[in-house]
Order: structure tokens, then C-alpha cells, then sequence
């Protein structure tokens, strides 16, 4: 009980900060909830200069509530209609996810950048925006700043892509599909393949062909969730026994296993499993929705555990890495389909 009311003032102020966030994000999807929310977060931690009482709260929703997130995202997968639609941009996925970490992993090199920047930067560009980097940042033992780093890197790619991709690919005569692969392989977070998506069936009178095309390339992609978390557990594990930092041997992989991946991958076998029985695709919905609010909130959190100042300061290295995945992803994404006679 103690825990709870040390955690509730937190919870409350995130939520506070969430809700007209998670409104505005409605009216503003290229933007979109967590963006609003991580910046009114950074600007409320100015004025509130004492966060004592709060922090237990915002600590619990940066990095619990996260993760409960990505168990409920699984409630948006049916595996077996990606397994239908999903196999022919697989080639495409697994390049352009490949072509984002090469170039995230090179440039922490050449750059010295910090390694969980680069890698969240890296995993965010290749597969899906916030709710990857929400999966991937308890894995690697990410803190709050780097989160919202990260997030507002792939932001602002996210809305250049959503802005600027219709057009680009109307002028290069990419046809419905070609158009549906790309903004579903080449475009970060689903919120924005979504307005990209949308944008072309307006442009070219398609009905949403092309929205539920891309969408289901993009789920698709977002599966790479599971096997990245994975390896990264894997790899944080073997980094610090290599080290010697074990901490007496009480360093072990099951402390950095992301249990809640498997919980995501339940999700996802439920979902497939009673859609596949009969029940409508709608039931689920609503734990969709949630998963949506609950980022919206752990975004919140974050942003009240961010320093703006720092954040800006020190924001050069990371767009410049962000804008080298996002060119990359982008000509793998054509290039690929060029060779594959999908074009």
C-alpha cells in the first residue's frame, strides 16, 4: 500500500500531462501523441524544479508502463494475415532493418557516439519508430534522456517522411503497391506510415487500399521486435561478463531478459488465434488503443526526466546519424523493389 501511494502523485501528474497529449496527437497525427507528450513533459520539469514526491510515480510509468505498452501492441498483430501479406516485403524488411544498424553501428564508431543512442537511434530508424525504441531501451539498460533523444530523432524523420514521401513517390511513378512497400518499410513509426499512406490514397483516389496495405508491411516489420530485444539481451550479457562488471556473479542474462516481449508474442498468438476462430478484429481494439495511451504516458515521464537543455546541446550527432538511416532505409527500400520487379 505504501508503494502505491509513493507512486500515485507521479502516476497523476503523468497522466495530467498524457491525456490533452494523447487528444492532441488525434488531431495532429504526424506529430503525434508521444512527441507532444515527451516535450510538455521537458517543459513542465523546468518550472517544476522539485520532483521529490513525484518521482517514484514517474520513474514506475517511464519504465514499467512501457513495457506494459508493447505487451498490449501485440494485441494489434494477426500473425497469420502478415504471414499472408507480409511475406513479399520480407526481403525488403530485412534489408533495410540490416541497412539501419550497419549504418547506426559505423557511424558509433567514426562518431564515438554513445552506444545506447546509437543503438536506439539504429533500432528505432529500422523498425518501428517509438514502440521500438520503448521495447528495445529496457534491454539495454537506456536511461531517460537517451529515450527521449532517440524518440525526437525519429520524430523528426517520421514527419519529413509523412510530408514529403507522397509526393517523392508520385514523381518517381511508384504504382498503389509499390507505394504501399514503401511507406511501410521506408517510413519509421506506424502513426506516420499511416498519414503517408493516407495522404496517397487522397492524392490517387484509392480508398484505402493502399493505408491497409502499408499498414500490414509495416506490422509486419514490427515483429522484428522479438529477435532485436533478443540479441541485444544476449549481447548486453556477454559485453559485461566480458568485462568482469558481474557484481559476484550476480549479473545474469535473466536480469536483462525482456520477459515482456514473450508476453507481446502471447498477445499476438491470442489475437491470431481467436481472429483465425471468428471473432472480430474489433474485440481487440480497445487494448490497442490502450497500448497507444500507455506510450502517450510513459512519453510523458520521460519528458519529465529529460533535460531540454542538455537535449539540445547535445542533439547534433544524433540527428545527423537519424538522417544517414533514414537516407539509407529509404534508397534500400526502392532499390530493393527495383530488383525484386516490384517497382
Amino acid at each position: 500500500m505504501h508503494s502505491v501511494k509513493a507512486k500515485l502523485p507521479g502516476l497523476l501528474l503523468c497522466l495530467v500531462i498524457a491525456l490533452p497529449c494523447w487528444f492532441l496527437g488525434k488531431l495532429v497525427p504526424v506529430v503525434g501523441g508521444p512527441v507532444f507528450a515527451i516535450l510538455a513533459g521537458m517543459v513542465i520539469t523546468l518550472v517544476l524544479t522539485d520532483k521529490t514526491r513525484f518521482q517514484a510515480g514517474i520513474a514506475y510509468t517511464s519504465k514499467k508502463i512501457l513495457q506494459y505498452a508493447v505487451i498490449l501492441l501485440g494485441f494489434g498483430l494477426n500473425l497469420s494475415e502478415i504471414a499472408k501479406v507480409g511475406a513479399q516485403s520480407l526481403p525488403i524488411i530485412c534489408s533495410t532493418i540490416a541497412t539501419s544498424l550497419i549504418i547506426s553501428f559505423v557511424l558509433y564508431k567514426l562518431m564515438k557516439m554513445p552506444a545506447n543512442i546509437s543503438t536506439l537511434v539504429g533500432v528505432g530508424s529500422s523498425i518501428c519508430g517509438g514502440s521500438a525504441i520503448a521495447a528495445t531501451a529496457p534491454v539495454i539498460g537506456a536511461d531517460d534522456e537517451e529515450i527521449a533523444q532517440a524518440i525526437s530523432v525519429i520524430f523528426l524523420f517520421n514527419v519529413l517522411a509523412a510530408l514529403i514521401f507522397p509526393t517523392f513517390g508520385g514523381a518517381i511513378g511508384l504504382t498503389n503497391e509499390g507505394f504501399g512497400l514503401f511507406a511501410g518499410t521506408a517510413v519509421n513509426d506506424t502513426s506516420s506510415v499511416t498519414a503517408a499512406a493516407s495522404t496517397w490514397d487522397t492524392l490517387h483516389g484509392t480508398n484505402g487500399a493502399v493505408l491497409e496495405y502499408a499498414t500490414i508491411v509495416k506490422l509486419t516489420r514490427t515483429l522484428a521486435i522479438i529477435p532485436i530485444t533478443l540479441v541485444l539481451a544476449f549481447w548486453r550479457t556477454w559485453q559485461v561478463k566480458r568485462g568482469g562488471n558481474t557484481s559476484n556473479g550476480s549479473f545474469s542474462l535473466k536480469k536483462v531478459f525482456p520477459t515482456f516481449i514473450l508476453f507481446f508474442v502471447l498477445a499476438s498468438i491470442i489475437t491470431t488465434v481467436a481472429t483465425s476462430a471468428g471473432v472480430s478484429a474489433a474485440v481487440f481494439s480497445p487494448l490497442k488503443e490502450l497500448s497507444k495511451f500507455f506510450i502517450v504516458l510513459a512519453m510523458a515521464a520521460i519528458g519529465l526526466n529529460t533535460n531540454i537543455v542538455k537535449l539540445v546541446k547535445t542533439g547534433g550527432k544524433p540527428i545527423f546519424m537519424g538522417f544517414c538511416c533514414w537516407v539509407g532505409i529509404t534508397c534500400v527500400s526502392l532499390g530493393m523493389q527495383h530488383l525484386l520487379g516490384l517497382l
